[in-house]
């Protein structure tokens, strides 16, 4: 039995959800029944979906005060005043800010951009940048991706004579700025869509200004817009898909230096845009100035741009590498408070940029919610990213404790701020108090939603493709996880340090693939010849032109108990096969507890039943004098994993026990002879019967024990007028006869009849019951 690590959600169709489904006939079964869960069950709706349509986007002037807006900046561009266009450090507001600034400069703007150093003036706008611009006789600043929260820095601009206009997509808090105008979603209640990207706000004020609809920036569109990670549905569908298209083809030459370092060739696809594209956009801003990713964005010289992107890419791993130091110090210090249902960790020097990706790791490692700050040991200030578990809205009940934060801003699942160090243990105590109150222990654990379970001959490239027109994935439209329980015929560790499973199942003539990254370290944990559940993606593996689909597995769990044969093999490194933090269980005699874990409890066959506990994981490693003697520890134990981990040095079962009538023979001996001095005549015995010493030895002790012969010093001598006695009836002989059996039953066996034995010992075996820990 393995448990799973994610908490597994079967989707479920309601009754009376399926709508003229039977006119979309070239539509396949498994489509349709991913767009009902996805609520979309008329046919319109369906169509819609599967064919996005940029007719289908909603009109801008729906949005509230975006003429405003737009008559300001007409008006700045037509008495030559100075524009900034106030941006963002992510993916999101470097091509928002991109975008407007190419709209700006079309339109004959005197224009510039500015975005604020993420480590020494933060998020957001600032009073110190809105007065450098007064100095530099900006008239007009434009916000985009960032804003909504900047009430005293709109008050500020009012105050120098700045008319401020934001563009925002962030959630609203309690006051909004004093602004000239707010274009914003959420500030429009006639507007049908509120969850646009930043960029997909400034992409809306750029077609209202331009009167005309830009396609040419829908590349930097898709790249914010997936980035940032915002819901993937109506308009931000559409303008992702068509983004997407537009990226593949894009004639930005910065764009496509970076595609060419991301070495992104063909179709680009939302996935090369959330492992590539956006990654090392976002590490620019994490390490130093985003300027430099908005000068890519921006340059029309082939030369510039390869550099740039060149500087982008190396900047990536550099980012990397601090990722990677900060997340193993971040989780020493998590081991040591594992009781906090909220992480919050605090150490000076840590990089601000990256904490996020950290706050990331941790939760996916704990399922937990993660706050990683950075410590500033000249103003005793904090200052980082959090990131959430999905029960668990970070947004709301962080605005709850708001006193405590000097800035604030974000999402549910995620957000930044900063606060006195000396708040950090009010703001543990409190969230800690209030996940207590909101949520279950089974809360916590991350949920993964199954759209269908398939079978191994269903999983073909077709499917796949179909599959496919659902994308591009996202938020609120994930890509389809899939359930399949069957048996593989190969499991494997892969990678040069077999970091990674692999799963090969066959059904007649069909084979298939399933992949699991990262998931290695689950190959000792897998018996052979048994049924795995795994949930995953499906893809297509394409190698040397040849394409097949597979399995990416994202989760395994196995619902029966385990048995994991090591009988006969000397030397092995049985605690790699096992859970520390699993309740093990050692039995029997052996020496080398080097082997087995080191948590392991052990007992022999005669500790009392009424002191051996429940357990996990029974490791036998000797066998037992009866049989009966293992099936009682079984039924004590009822364990979920049983390791058979014993060899046999002398075998019993292979010398087989002496025959009826060979008894005979040496009893007939002895009536001839009345006397045999073993020390004389055993050797003549043995060339005579072809008997082994011990054979002969063992009749010998058989009736000595019965009384028909008395030994002294190696010389037999005939009982007279002994009691009869069955042969069966003696110890020594039943003793041989219980080794047999054993030797037979636990070592001798096939696995497939050892499971059966072991499974047959008691009923209560099959009773669900779950490891303690997962452990991948």
């Amino acid at each position: 039995m393995l448990q799973s690590k994610l908490k597994w959600n079967f989707a479920e169709l309601q009754e009376g959800k399926i709508i003229e489904n039977h006119e979309l006939d070239n539509l396949s079964p498994v489509i349709r029944e991913l767009l009902l869960q996805r609520g979309i069950a008329t046919k319109e709706e369906m169509y819609n979906f599967l064919h996005p349509n940029l007719d289908n986007l909603y009109s801008t002037s729906e949005i509230d005060m975006i003429d405003k807006a737009v008559n300001r900046i007409h008006i700045a561009i037509a008495e030559g005043e100075k524009i900034l266009v106030y941006g963002d450090y992510d993916a999101d507001g470097v091509c928002s800010t991109t975008l407007l600034l190419k709209t700006l400069q079309e339109l004959g703007a005197n224009c510039d951009f500015y975005i604020p150093n993420r480590f020494t003036e933060g998020y957001g706008p600032n009073e110190e940048a809105f007065r450098k611009a007064h100095d530099n006789d900006i008239t007009l600043i434009i916000t985009v991706d960032n804003g909504i929260a900047a009430v005293h820095e709109a008050n500020i601009a009012k105050e120098l004579g700045i008319d401020l206009i934001i563009t925002d997509h962030h959630e609203i808090q309690e006051q909004l700025p004093d602004a000239y105008a707010i274009v914003h979603p959420k500030c429009s209640p006639n507007y049908s869509f509120q969850e646009l990207a930043g960029v997909g706000v400034a992409f809306k004020l750029s077609e209202h200004l331009l009167g005309y609809f830009p396609k040419d920036f829908l590349d930097l569109v898709a790249i914010g817009t997936i980035a940032d990670l915002v819901p993937l549905v109506s308009e931000n569908r559409i303008l992702a898909h068509y983004g997407l298209i537009a990226l593949t083809t894009t004639k930005n030459i910065g764009l496509n230096a970076l595609k060419q370092v991301c070495e992104i060739e063909g179709n680009v696809t939302e996935e090369d845009v959330g492992f590539r594209i956006g990654p090392r956009i976002n590490a620019v801003g994490r390490l130093q100035n985003a300027s430099l990713a908005v000068e890519l964005l921006m340059t029309e010289n082939q030369l510039e741009a390869e550099q740039l992107a060149e500087e982008i890419q190396s900047l990536n791993e550099e980012r990397k590498k601090i990722v990677s130091s900060i997340v193993k110090e971040a989780e020493h210090m998590v081991e040591e408070d594992r009781e906090a249902k909220v992480i919050i960790i605090a150490k000076e020097g840590w990089n601000e940029g990256v904490l996020g990706i950290v706050a990331s790791r941790l939760v996916k490692k704990y399922d937990r919610p993660a706050i990683v700050l950075a410590i500033n040991p000249e103003t005793s200030q904090v200052k980082g990213s959090a990131r959430s578990i999905p029960a668990f809205d970070l947004f709301t009940n962080c605005m709850k404790i708001k006193k405590y934060f000097t800035h604030f801003g974000g999402h549910s699942q995620a957000a930044g701020m900063s606060f006195p160090l000396e708040n950090l243990s009010l703001i543990q105590h409190d969230l800690n108090q209030i996940i207590i109150e909101q949520l279950e222990e089974d809360d916590f654990k991350q949920v993964i939603d199954i759209s269908k379970t398939l079978e191994v001959h269903e999983i073909n490239e077709k499917l796949v493709n179909d599959i496919n027109q659902l994308a591009p994935f996202g938020m609120d439209n994930p890509k389809p996880a899939f359930h399949l329980k069957a048996t593989p015929n190969d499991i494997r560790q892969i990678g040069n340090l077999k970091k990674h499973l692999k799963l090969q199942y066959k059904n007649e003539d069909k084979k298939l693939e399933s992949i699991g990254f990262n998931m290695g370290s689950l190959y000792h944990r897998i018996s052979p010849q048994t049924p795995i559940s795994i949930v995953g993606e499906l893809s297509i593996n394409e190698w040397n032109g040849y394409k097949k689909a597979q399995l990416i597995m994202k989760d395994l769990r196995i619902d029966q108990w385990q048995l994991f044969d090591h009988r006969g093999k000397r030397n092995k490194d049985i605690a790699a096969y096992c859970n520390p933090k699993a309740r093990n269980l050692v039995i029997g005699h052996h020496k080398d507890s080097t082997h087995f874990p080191g948590s392991a409890r052990h007992i022999t066959y005669e500790t009392d039943l009424n002191n051996i506990p429940v357990t996990d994981a029974l490791y036998i490693a000797d066998l037992p004098k009866k049989l009966d003697q293992l099936k009682a520890i079984i039924q004590t134990t009822m364990p979920i994993n049983i390791h058979a981990c014993y060899n046999i040095e002398d075998s019993t079962y292979l010398k087989s026990i002496p025959s009826r009538d060979e008894f005979k023979w040496f009893y007939g001996l002895m009536m001839k002879r009345k006397m045999l001095d073993l020390k004389k005549e055993l050797k003549v015995i043995m060339d005579a019967k072809k008997w082994s010493k011990e054979r002969v030895v063992f009749i010998a002790n058989v009736f000595f024990e019965l009384g028909f012969v008395k030994i002294d010093n190696g010389v037999i001598q005939l009982q007279q007028n002994p009691v009869k006695k069955d042969l069966k009836t003696s110890v020594i002989y039943q003793k041989r006869l219980h080794q047999v059996e054993v030797e037979k039953t636990l070592f001798y066996s096939t696995y497939h009849d050892l499971k059966k034995w072991f499974t047959d010992c008691t009923k209560r075996m099959e009773a669900p019951k779950e490891e303690v820990m997962y452990g991948l």
